[in-house]
């Protein structure tokens, strides 16, 4: 600890600024992804970061992988899978994805083919491979349009961390593919031959070995610090603190960098005779204490609860602004 105290005061002075200040300055940054467990402001979150992070860059993407889409509530505009245009900006889209490939992206894949189709059915009974095919169709669509940064409005938890799994996955679901094409090629050709096919799987495997390409090289930009980094969002409550921890954790495995963390709807009550309010202040500087403590080499940015719903950018823009400065509560009446 003490060597970590000691580089941190070498490095930023005496302590880590309370921001997302350093990620806006870091122009190399590419994919940036803003998660955490469920009902903790994810989305509000990432959408105010898109909007700083608009000011800052030529072209700014905001993809939301939660199968709760929540961006067009947050911004009051109806978001599609194909990226849109947000109201009131020049330089800033926003796209919802589906977790799961949908009918017509399977028949693209497969050219209506009965084999080729066979043949992805049978690859798709992988746990995980529709999500992973999904994510890397979006990635390719994506590598394509030349986004100066993407952001990702992450689902809860558990769903993230298999999306950051998702490489290794098609890469069983590539083998698992060749080897049934090794084994059973024969026979299907003869069935497809019947059904009135006139091509063997080759091109669901061409697919998807292009696929891989990509799904490689993305892979690499994900471990790469320079160009992605974690954004982890939470509320000061035992079991948000527990799956941020648990997170932050799984994250250091695949080699993704994070060092900011969220801290969203903390109470700053005005009134001290509120019990209920003086009760839950009281147990959430338990959580803060504790958060301070476990990640002082962490940028540690804390948002309060407010009297109403940030919804349209007249709300956004305004909380999006605390992401840089820190927020200072009005002094409590004795």
């Amino acid at each position: 600890n003490e060597a970590v105290s000691n580089r941190k005061k070498m490095d930023h002075g005496d302590e880590l600024e309370a921001s997302l200040r350093n990620v806006l300055e870091k122009k190399t940054l590419k994919w940036i992804f803003v998660g955490g467990k469920g009902g903790v402001g994810k989305t509000t979150c990432s959408s105010s970061l898109a909007i700083q992070m608009s000011k800052v860059r030529e072209s700014v993407l905001l993809i939301s992988t939660d199968p709760a889409h929540n961006l067009s509530d947050a911004f009051g505009q109806k978001f599609t899978k194909h990226p849109t245009l947000v109201n009131g900006f020049t330089n800033l889209s926003a796209m919802e994805i589906d977790p799961t490939i949908e009918q017509d992206d399977q028949e693209d894949i497969t050219g209506g083919n009965p084999e080729a189709a066979m043949f992805q059915d049978l690859a798709f009974t992988l746990p995980g491979i529709d999500e992973a095919m999904s994510f890397a169709e979006v990635l390719k669509q994506v590598q394509s349009m030349q986004f100066s940064c993407v952001i990702f409005d992450t689902a809860p938890t558990g769903h993230t961390l298999r999306l950051l799994q998702f490489p290794s996955v098609m890469e069983k679901a590539l083998g698992r593919i060749v080897n049934l094409k090794s084994k059973f090629g024969g026979l299907f050709q003869q069935f497809s031959s019947m059904m009135g096919g006139g091509t063997d799987a080759a091109d669901i495997s061409s697919k998807l070995e292009g696929t891989q390409k990509v799904v490689q090289e993305v892979n690499k930009q994900f471990t790469n610090p320079d160009l992605t980094t974690f954004v982890c969002v939470c509320i000061p409550e035992f079991l948000s603190l527990y799956e941020t921890e648990r997170l932050i954790q799984d994250l250091a495995k695949f080699n993704i960098d994070t060092e900011n963390i969220v801290v969203n709807q903390i109470l700053y009550p005005k009134d001290q005779s509120c019990d209920l309010c003086s009760t839950r202040c009281r147990m959430q500087k338990t959580y803060l204490d504790q958060i301070n403590d476990l990640y002082e080499d962490f940028h540690v940015v804390k948002l309060p609860v407010l009297p109403h719903e940030i919804r349209g950018l007249e709300k956004l823009k305004p909380f999006s602004e605390l992401l840089l400065t820190p927020y200072k509560p009005v002094k409590q009446e004795k």
